[in-house]
């Protein structure tokens, strides 16, 4: 009857026989979601320290891949550059070529003149000593 009338008051006794405000099953749910709660926050702890990892690797994985990247860019422009000094030098030699074929010409027509004076030469003192 003691029960009955703390029960209506809103007053119980636990396990331990201590007064309690809440009704036994309520605290013990109360308890259970406590530990539920405890075991989820935990868990959420470990996912977001498994999140932070995986996003450190993908940190240094993308400094990693950004690193190679600037190389290939770098590699690239070297052989553009190489290209581009090649196909100057190809032009400078090419110049050179044409410069060295009108210089050749130029020896050519001054060889044949000079044959020409040395066979007008060679006729004319052979004139010249066949008249004495």
């Amino acid at each position: 009857m003691a029960q009955a009338v703390l029960g209506a008051a809103g007053l119980h006794f636990d396990e331990l026989n201590k007064l309690r405000v809440l009704e036994p099953e309520v605290a013990a749910q109360t308890a259970q979601l406590r530990e539920e709660c405890q075991a989820f926050v935990d868990k959420t702890a470990e996912f977001q320290k498994m999140v932070g990892s995986w996003i450190e690797l993908v940190d240094e994985l993308t400094k990693a891949a950004e690193s190679e990247k600037m190389k290939a860019i770098g590699a690239r422009n070297l052989l553009k550059s190489i290209a581009k000094q090649r196909e100057a030098q190809e032009q400078q030699l090419q110049a050179l070529i044409a410069e060295k074929k009108m210089q050749l010409e130029r020896y050519r027509i001054e060889y044949e003149t000079l044959c020409k004076t040395e066979a007008d030469q060679n006729e004319f003192i052979d004139q010249f000593i066949f008249q004495k």
